[in-house]
């Protein structure tokens, strides 16, 4: 990992994350020049990263992987670029580069915005064709159709998607987005207002899951998955890294209920890796954790235990079935 490291933190400002992403799509007409097409395109995301997360589990929900390839950056990127540090000689190996600004350099030379993940590149021309993760998972589940694999899930169906956007605007803009306004609060004042809207929201989470399995309708869906990658690094980091430190996660029964519901979903817990999320957070963000050092807890064994909302009805899957096992790696 290079010794330069980002900053996240602006003095006596606000945190404002850029969401000036590259918005080009791949669809079924191919409209924006990029058609859907198994094989062409490969994803590429990082356990750490609570957005690029979002797009691995959907990819395993709708069993889009023989159809794009994933490829996974490190845990830990240096103020530019996420790397391929997990892969035989640092190199991604299809796409056969270091680094992810090499992709995003192929589509825009020396392009001025974040490296972020995820990603899906062109493999053909080695490019980025877009970073747009609400759009991303928005479009595995309505333009890949013809890849979705037998007994996959409607994350996005069409008599939901105005509830679901609603409250993915609300999660997005208190929770997903709350934790890093939080952590990255300049001051005082910032960081005060950003936690009485992320535990407001919180509250208003717990009282409508108190009385329904899911977020939206009987079963899984788009908002779910935002919001559990969210829930699955609050413990982890967020309550002590970021002082989102009112209660943690597994203090609030229903949301605790809810998260582990989803962790013992096919999808969801083998898609966690929770040794990823806190070296990202706590060795990156260097500018609220100087050390660098990673805390040894919490004790995660907990996520396995019961949680016993199937009493509220619905199932996870509705009339589809449930993603296949992981295979075991070898050794």
């Amino acid at each position: 990992m290079s010794e330069e490291q980002g900053s996240y933190v602006t003095a006596n400002k606000p945190y404002e994350r850029d969401t000036r992403y590259i918005e080009t799509r791949i669809t079924r007409d191919g409209r924006d020049g990029y058609p859907v097409e198994a094989g062409r395109y490969r994803l590429v995301a990082s356990y750490a990263c609570p957005w690029a997360t979002r797009t691995i589990i959907v990819r395993r929900l709708l069993g889009l992987e023989d159809a794009i390839s994933l490829g996974i950056a490190g845990p830990t990127h240096d103020k530019r670029s996420w790397t391929f540090d997990l892969d035989p000689g640092g190199l991604d190996p299809v796409l056969q580069i270091p680094r992810l600004q090499d992709a995003y350099f192929k589509r825009v030379p020396d392009y001025p915005k974040g490296i972020t993940v995820p990603a899906i590149v062109d493999v053909p021309t080695g490019a980025v064709v877009t970073n747009d993760f609400p759009q991303i998972t928005i479009d595995f589940s309505l333009e890949w159709t013809d890849f979705h694999r037998d007994g996959a899930p409607q994350l996005y169906p069409e008599d939901l998607r105005g509830e679901i956007d609603e409250v993915n605007k609300l999660v997005y803009r208190d929770v997903n987005n709350g934790v890093y306004r939080c952590g990255f609060a300049g001051s005082q004042e910032s960081y005060d207002a950003a936690y009485d809207q992320l535990f407001s929201r919180l509250d208003w989470l717990s009282e409508r899951l108190a009385t329904q399995r899911y977020l939206v309708g009987d079963t899984i869906t788009e908002a779910d998955v935002r919001l559990f990658t969210t829930l699955a690094r609050f413990d982890p980091v967020y309550h002590g890294h970021f002082k989102c430190n009112r209660e943690k996660l597994s203090e609030m029964p229903v949301l605790w209920a809810y998260a582990r519901d989803l962790f013992q979903t096919p999808g969801f817990g083998d898609s966690t890796h929770f040794d990823h999320i806190k070296r990202h957070y706590y060795e990156v963000h260097r500018d609220i954790n100087p050390s660098g050092i990673v805390p040894k807890g919490p004790d995660l064994k907990n996520w396995f235990t019961e949680h016993g909302r199937e009493k509220l009805g619905g199932s996870p899957f509705g009339s589809g079935t449930a993603p296949a096992p992981l295979p075991i790696p070898a050794g």
